[in-house]
């Protein structure tokens, strides 16, 4: 199974040493779209390869990294709400299932928007599922492009800098997992496999608790409003 997880990373880590930052403006784009492709997956990586070098830190890179996230972020986001203000809610309903997005989690996302407008917006991108979505419901209620287009590149540019800041503060983990060429699980390889788990886990964790307490708030209020 490690060998397996090792020859996965050293394929993706490949990926973005050929394509560098187009690369990450795709990958980031196809995360803001329907696609299960996690942003936790796509920047912490290109912030080593791209602005961890020779041990010490590019500074602009990491810049360049967070600005290329940001910017595929957007580009999937505002693709994703005009194809949704275009077709309407009702096609995405009947087809939505097809491509990960079942009527509940659109529901979820839509009753997200109506409760925190284009402040939600920000608040989605540093959230698990409803980042994802959130562009959808907005495309549908069609909120102002403008408060929509502020809103997603601020809060995307956030998650990419915390995503970098992740990438950087793991970069010796990761570089003994693209490095290594054995077959052999060695110490070091074990301990940097150990590090990044640990580390991703508490990532979700923390994002997990951060969804529940802000997301199913949303019961009380309903409660009290019936």
């Amino acid at each position: 199974m490690h060998a397996l997880i090792q020859a996965i990373i050293q394929w993706y880590f490949g990926i973005l040493n050929t394509a560098g930052l187009p690369g990450v403006v795709v990958l980031m784009a196809m995360e803001s779209t329907v696609f299960p492709l996690p942003s936790e997956l796509v920047v912490p990586p290109a912030a080593f390869l791209l602005g961890y070098k020779a041990g010490s830190v590019d500074y602009l890179q990491l810049i360049l990294v967070i600005v290329a996230g940001t910017v595929g972020s957007y580009l999937g986001s505002a693709l994703m709400y005009w194809l949704s203000r275009w077709v309407g809610r009702p096609i995405i309903v009947r087809y939505g299932k097809y491509f990960l997005i079942p009527e509940k989690k659109l529901k979820m996302a839509e009753e997200w928007v109506g409760r925190y407008g284009a402040g939600g917006i920000f608040f989605a991108r540093l959230l698990p599922v409803v980042r994802h979505l959130i562009s959808i419901p907005a495309g549908i209620a069609n909120m102002p492009f403008k408060g929509f287009s502020l809103m997603t590149i601020a809060g995307s540019c956030l998650w990419c800098t915390v995503l970098t800041i992740f990438g950087v503060v793991m970069a010796n983990d990761m570089r003994v997992v693209m490095e290594s060429t054995t077959h052999v699980y060695s110490d070091e390889l074990k301990h940097a496999f150990h590090n990044l788990t640990y580390a991703i886990i508490a990532m979700v964790l923390v994002l997990g608790v951060l969804y529940i307490v802000v997301v199913k708030r949303r019961a009380p209020a309903k409660s009290e409003a019936k």
